[in-house]
Parts: C-alpha cells; structure tokens; sequence
C-alpha cells in the first residue's frame, strides 16, 4: 500500500464510522487541511499522524495494528525544524501532549538539557527563547507545554527519565532558578511511577551519550538533533535505543542516591547566590 492508497483507505474508514472530517482532524490535533491532504495522497502521514486518526475514528485494536504496520513501512521519518515552526511549534507541542496522553510507557535519555515534562516555567523559558519565537508565539508554546506535564500526575503511565550529571550544572538559567528546578526534579523523583537517574562524571562508561533520545511505548524512537527531528519505528531500531538506554541505567544513581547528588547541587548553586 503506497501514500496515497493509506491516505484513501484512512477516509474509507473515516466514512464508514460516519464522522465527519472536522471532528475526526479535532480528536487527532491537526487541522482539517492536513486531514484533506493526507487521505488524499497529497500529504506524508507519519505513524503518529497515523494513529491519532485511528484513535480518532475509533477502529479496532486489529485494523490499527494492521494499518500502523503500513505506516511503519518508512521506517525512519525526518521532519526539519524549520518545517516545525512554518506548523506552529506550540501546535507541535499540543500534538506531543496528545501522544503523551496515550502512552503506557515514556523512556527520555538526555545528556543536555532537563527532560521538556521535568522543566520549570522559568527554564522552559529561557530554553523556547532560544529559538527566535515571537512573544505570542513564545507564551502560547510555554503554555503548551506545561499543559503536557499534567501526564507527570497520571499514576497508570510508567515514566522514566535518564540525565546526565552535566544536565544539572548546564547554567541554563540564574543559579537561583537551578536551585529551584532541582527542588522540582527532586520532588518528582517521590512520585511511584517517575524514576529519574542520574549518571554522575564518577562512573566509568562503556557508551557514549552522543545525544537525547525518547522512547515511546518500546515501539517509537524520536531523536531531535540540530536541524530535524528524526522518528524510528522499525523494531530493529528501535531495539537498539532500548538497548542502549538500559546500559546508561544500570551505570546511573537513583532513587535516594539520586537525590542526595541533587541536593549537593542545589546547595552549590545556593551558595553561589549567597556570595555572588
């Protein structure tokens, strides 16, 4: 089945639930246009586009598989950032949080940055305002974006989170503002279902943390890199960042270590406030 004969078979289905097209774009966080385009072979559909439609039509556990198993035949999608903001990054934001709000399971390895759903307003901030976004574009996307960490409070979801020690001396905001965004990695880090490790300069490693990666539900890989976010869904992939990301945990601190290197942190940035 080629794009345009899933575009079709996707409105076929559409058709058959009696949905019309506005409600289905709606339920599945894109535009009417972007539907008309893919179920008519004008636009790419990704598997996340892919799936939202299903969900949204409301078809079996078996057609989606089927179909997703179509979708998943370009294994590797890129999408350039600058595509990403001709869409609306706020609106690329509000498509994660409804993926997010599906999942069963969430795995982020970040050697750079607090996880996005770890993020304090202020370091969201100071992050988004990197990117040359115009001030209502930059609000809306803080907003976005802080909606999406309401799945951090959904106990049914497993979510867990790998960081590098270099994440938390990366002076992205004030020394004052880190001392408060460990205080909140710290306070999530009690939650049952969050676990955050911490892999700390100390440990001998037989890996390289080249770059961040997520993986969704063991089945979904999205790797942002400079110029484009890069989606695997090809199991073998996918395989291999499981891989990799289970080696970088058994090397990582958690739990109670966890924290006492997060407070040692924080202390140092109180002290420098103190002084400075």
């Amino acid at each position: 089945m080629n794009r345009g004969e899933l575009g079709a078979a996707l409105r076929a289905l559409r058709k058959a639930s009696e949905k019309e097209a506005k409600s289905v774009a709606r339920s599945a966080v894109m535009s009417t246009s972007k539907l008309s385009k893919i179920e008519n072979g004008h636009a790419p559909p990704s598997v996340n586009d892919v799936e939202r439609i299903l969900t949204a039509i409301g078809v079996s556990e078996e057609v989606k598989a089927e179909y997703l198993d179509v979708a998943r035949a370009a294994a590797t999608e890129v999408t350039a950032w600058r595509l990403v903001r001709q869409i609306g990054i706020h609106k690329v934001q509000q498509q994660t949080g409804a993926l997010e709000a599906q999942m069963t399971s969430l795995k982020i390895f970040q050697p750079a940055l607090i996880p996005g759903l770890l993020q304090t307003p202020e370091y969201i901030r100071a992050v988004l305002s990197r990117h040359e976004l115009g001030e209502d574009i930059l609000a809306r996307t803080i907003g976005a974006r802080l909606e999406r960490q309401r799945v951090l409070h959904d106990s049914t979801k497993i979510l867990h989170f790998i960081i590098t020690e270099n994440v938390l001396r990366w002076r992205i905001v004030t020394s004052s503002r880190m001392a408060e965004q460990i205080d909140r990695l710290t306070s999530l880090s009690r939650l049952s279902h969050v676990n955050i490790q911490i892999i700390p300069f100390t440990v001998e490693q037989t890996d390289i943390a080249s770059h961040s990666f997520i993986i969704l539900d063991g089945r979904t890989v999205t790797v942002e890199t400079i110029h484009a976010e890069v989606n695997a869904t090809d199991p073998r992939d996918v395989a291999l960042y499981v891989k990799k990301f289970n080696g970088f945990a058994s090397v990582a601190l958690s739990g109670d270590n966890a924290r006492a290197m997060m407070e040692s942190i924080r202390s140092e940035y109180l002290r420098e406030q103190e002084t400075g």
